[in-house]
């Protein structure tokens, strides 16, 4: 491998450079492109090995500067942006708006619904420790807090939606 290396190192940084314009990039860039063709050249047959290589290293670069123009910056006037401030506190309102429908909500349910989901989300019981503590069957449990968890969030849209 040490040969191979040697051999195209250069070709490699070549086409990178060629297609990258950076010297630390294509550097870089030749680097990755050799590792890759340690694990490719024992997938594929190759016949040329010259320009195999060549046309892997230009797919490479070709890949590298699509990924990059996906990531364009854009300027942005600061002055448009809103304060940390007030994001930080309307996020804070959500929260309590939440918090005050799910309390609603909750009691809304059936009571064996209410206790068994209060039970399995705030108190963070298993199935078999609800079993224990309130007696009821196990597949009930599991029945009440699916629609338990269905309900909540029925109710929970209609509170968000006023």
């Amino acid at each position: 491998m040490s040969k191979l290396y040697l051999r195209y190192i250069d070709m490699l940084y070549g086409v990178c450079l060629k297609y990258l314009n950076d010297n630390e990039n294509a550097k870089d860039a030749a680097l990755d492109i050799f590792q890759e063709i340690i694990s490719k050249v024992q997938k594929h047959e190759v016949m040329n090995f010259k320009g195999w290589i060549y046309q892997v290293a230009k797919n490479h670069c070709l890949m590298k500067i699509r990924s990059e123009k996906k990531f364009s910056k854009a300027s942005v006037d600061i002055s448009l942006v809103q304060s940390e401030e007030i994001l930080h506190l309307n996020g804070e309102l959500d929260k309590e708006e939440n918090f005050k429908n799910l309390h609603f909500c909750l009691g809304q349910l059936v009571s064996e619904q209410k206790k068994v989901v209060e039970l399995f989300y705030l108190e963070k019981k298993c199935y078999n420790e609800i079993v224990e503590i309130t007696g009821i069957d196990w597949n009930k449990v599991r029945s009440f807090i699916q629609n338990g968890r269905r309900n909540l969030k029925i109710c929970m849209d209609k509170q968000s939606n006023r």
